[in-house]
């Protein structure tokens, strides 16, 4: 499954990069996404320098499996050439030209047609935007501007849960439940915004008020959550809600499959209020979990909503689409003289952007990228398992190519390790030194790899994980915070 490479002359012309300069000049003056001012200060970053299949290597020429596929979103792998031609291309064609109002280009069209084509039931309506957050952010304007046309000006408030992650505008930060992304130092909107409880059932003694989740069944465990759901409907009142957001699996939270049935539950339950259920896919969709969207080939539902972005092209151009209705195209478009949607981006429908979507789903349909990951994700699943053995992994979950590792001091009791001991950076970092790159979230271990993995790339990611988590072992005991 492995592509082309095509970098022969970027591997050329990178003998020219001083690798110290560049360091310098990124420490000097990149101010980094989740920057960690403490620890960039010290250390600065790692450059990487080219990628080729699954893996990237940085300035030295050291290779690393790329376990994490850029951020959730290198699907098709590094270095395909299809995808850099049709950018090519279409960049000598045309690279731009505005799309507001009445004016479009051909990649946009094309592209809206076939997310239309793929999209579940009737969502057949697509605003395109920069990127995962602008594309949440872009969900809300609809939910709101839909509602008022249909006369609920009064619905404007939004449920979202804890440890969900939906972008970092001011608004979608603020839908983020996550709590380490909700820094001390900013500040959130607090007055349209509710959160209720993690779908994470490995925690549910701790996610529950009370302690009242230990030793819950998981069907227990769903209906509480239903419950929960709904009470903050009848508390905030139906009339003043507008949406509930929820990706299909928690990501940057954890990598959080919900309880069977949940989102069936939560979208009848939506409904019956007149609520969008927004299905928030920026992760999800473009063959990661086998299917080119998880809500209804995975949960059996078909949302209002469906947001979009990272594995839509791959990673190799910056776009995001917001995939709706039409019903909610049908209020929103109604004859009214002020009827104006004033929201978009310059570069909403970007024509490069959008070209390199269109090649990236072409390739995607030609391998069957989602038919392998149907057919490789239970053996990555399977491996990851066997991490159990370990005495500090107290949980593997996820589906097919979307996996987390938790780490715990305690199997039985689940406790966690103190925060200064920093286990799953520790991890990640012997991993580095042993050439695979994995997340660290906190005491967890996310794995995202490109989806074109075979077998033996698997089992080498597995293998380094191993061996990271069991070095990461030996300095514990030795430095006296694991005692086994």
């Amino acid at each position: 499954m492995s592509g082309s490479s095509g970098n022969a002359v970027w591997a050329a012309s990178l003998d020219q990069v001083d690798p110290k300069d560049i360091w310098q000049k990124d420490k000097d003056h990149f101010v980094h996404p989740w920057t960690h001012f403490d620890s960039f200060k010290k250390d600065g970053s790692l450059v990487m320098g080219r990628a080729e299949g699954a893996y990237v290597f940085d300035l030295s020429g050291k290779r690393y499996l790329d376990g994490i596929g850029g951020l959730w979103c290198v699907n098709i792998g590094y270095g395909r050439r299809e995808i850099v031609e049709a950018i090519s291309q279409q960049a000598m064609r045309m690279a731009f030209f505005n799309p507001f109002v009445d004016t479009t280009n051909v990649p946009a069209a094309e592209l809206a047609a076939k997310l239309a084509s793929l999209a579940p039931g009737d969502l057949n309506k697509v605003f395109f935007t920069c990127g995962g957050s602008t594309a949440n952010d872009t969900a809300v304007r609809i939910a709101h501007y839909y509602h008022a046309r249909r006369g609920k000006k009064s619905k404007k408030q939004i449920i979202s849960r804890i440890d969900a992650y939906h972008g970092s505008t001011y608004l979608t930060g603020s839908i983020t439940g996550r709590p380490a992304d909700r820094s001390p130092y900013l500040h959130f909107v607090e007055d349209l915004v509710h959160h209720v409880s993690s779908p994470n059932y490995y925690r549910a003694h701790e996610v529950l008020p009370n302690g009242i989740g230990k030793g819950m069944t998981e069907e227990q465990f769903c209906d509480y959550l239903i419950d929960e759901l709904e009470a903050k409907i009848l508390e905030v009142g139906p009339d003043n809600i507008a949406m509930f957001f929820a990706e299909p699996v928690m990501g940057a939270g954890g990598v959080i499959v919900p309880p069977k049935g949940y989102h069936k539950r939560s979208l009848e339950l939506c409904h019956r209020h007149d609520i969008l259920y927004i299905s928030d896919e920026v992760v999800t969709a473009f063959g990661r979990l086998g299917h080119f969207f998880a809500s209804e080939d995975v949960f059996g539902i078909i949302p209002d909503m469906i947001v979009t972005a990272k594995g839509l092209t791959s990673g190799y151009q910056p776009l995001g689409a917001c995939i709706f209705s039409d019903r909610i195209y049908e209020a929103m478009s109604a004859a009214d003289p002020d009827g104006w949607f004033t929201n978009g981006y310059t570069y909403s429908g970007h024509p490069v952007a959008c070209a390199a979507a269109l090649a990236n789903i072409a390739l995607m349909e030609r391998e069957d990228l989602p038919g392998h990951v149907q057919r490789m994700g239970p053996y990555l699943e399977q491996q990851l398992g066997t991490l159990l053995e370990l005495p500090i992994v107290g949980n593997v979950r996820g589906h097919k190519f979307m996996m987390c590792v938790e780490n715990v001091m305690n199997k039985e009791t689940r406790e966690h390790f103190p925060d200064a001991v920093n286990i799953g950076k520790r991890i990640s970092d012997h991993c580095e030194r042993l050439g695979l790159i994995v997340r660290p979230l906190g005491a967890l271990n996310v794995i995202s790899p490109p989806l074109t993995l075979n077998k033996e790339e698997v089992d080498e990611l597995v293998s380094l994980l191993r061996q990271g988590i069991e070095a990461t072992l030996a300095d514990l005991k030795a430095e006296g915070h694991y005692k086994g």
